[in-house]
This record gives structure tokens, sequence and C-alpha cells, in this order.
């Protein structure tokens, strides 16, 4: 069955016997309550290994979608499903037909919110929307409470956005222990700060 949504979730124990019987309650319990609709354990390394392959090929599977617009935001975990649903409406008034595609890690708040291109419509064109794409996933994070960045940081191409979201006080200090600690300059020069 196909499903709006899917957890892939792995839980451990310093003693081995204990996480199944943990695991299991606690999915009994999501689907008594209806959280949970369906459910496929791990039955072996082999078969554990075969679900984080799904997850690891996420990237991958993307490409022959066509022109992709990434964003690593991140919100508090309790606001995902409302930011969720205000990017997509958002994106649609960038690109109308552009098709979001999210996943990423729930524990922590963090979203690769990926926009592809409307199907059958032209990548480049698609492609030189990127800054407002961006401007406009990146305003719904700020609005929940979230950031424009995570996991993967802010390397050069969100340097320019990090003047418009953080306070000046926090970036002044940041410029300031930049300074304190590299005063030549030569640790990552240009980036960040």
């Amino acid at each position: 069955t196909r499903y709006e949504w899917y957890v892939l979730m792995e839980i451990s124990s310093q003693e081995p016997d204990a996480a199944p019987p943990l695991l299991e309650g606690l999915l009994a319990e999501g689907i008594e309550r209806g959280l949970v609709l369906d459910t496929a354990l791990a039955a072996s390394l082999e078969h554990r290994q075969a679900f984080w392959r799904l997850r690891e090929t996420v990237s991958e599977a993307q490409k022959p979608v066509g022109g992709s617009i990434k964003h690593d935001v991140s919100v508090p975990i309790g606001r995902i499903p409302a930011f969720i649903a205000e990017a997509d409406a958002a994106i649609q008034t960038v690109v109308p037909g552009c098709r979001p595609f999210a996943f990423g890690h729930v524990g922590d708040g963090n979203i690769h919110y990926n926009v592809f291109q409307p199907e059958g419509g032209d990548k480049a064109a698609f492609l030189a929307r990127w800054k407002d794409m961006q401007d406009a996933v990146h305003s719904v994070a700020l609005a929940h409470g979230g950031s424009f960045s995570a996991e993967h940081g802010i390397g050069v191409q969100k340097r320019d956005m990090l003047a418009r979201a953080k306070d000046p006080v926090a970036l002044s200090l940041m410029r300031d222990l930049k300074r304190l600690l590299d005063p030549r300059g030569v640790l990552n020069p240009g980036k960040v700060v």
C-alpha cells in the first residue's frame, strides 16, 4: 500500500533482547491510536541494511526527475506538518505545477525540502527561479521559528541570507569570534563570515 508518509525508525538497547519488544509495543500503541497505518520490521541485519538503502539512495533516485531546487531547513518538530503544508503552497506561487519532495530527520526537525520542475517543464527555466524558490521556502521555515540552514550549514550559497535572518548582535559576535580565532583569515576564507 502506498502512503503519504513513511518513517524509518531504528532503536537500540544495551540489552539486545530488550529492543524488539520495546519497538513492537511502541508500534502497537501507534496502531491503536491511529498514528501508524502499517509496519514492516527488519527480521535480520540484511533487512535492516535494505531499509536503510532506501533512505540512502533518495538523492540518487531524484536525478531522473529533472531539475531540482534543494533546501536544507530546520523547524521545531511540532511545526513540521504546518511548515510542509505552507511551503507546498508557497512554491506553487513561484512555479505553478512544481513538485515538492520532503524528507529528512524528523527527530531533529531537519527537513530536506526539494522541489522538482513541473512534469514536462523546461529545466533551465525552472532552475532560473532558484533564488525565488529558496526565498519562498526559507521564509516559511523562518516564520515557523526555524532556520534556512540545517545539516549542511551556511557555506557560500547561504552566506548573504545570514545577514537577513540572524540577529545583528549574534552576527557581530560571530564575526568577532572568527577574527579572534583566525586573525589572518586563512581558515575557510570567504565562507560564512
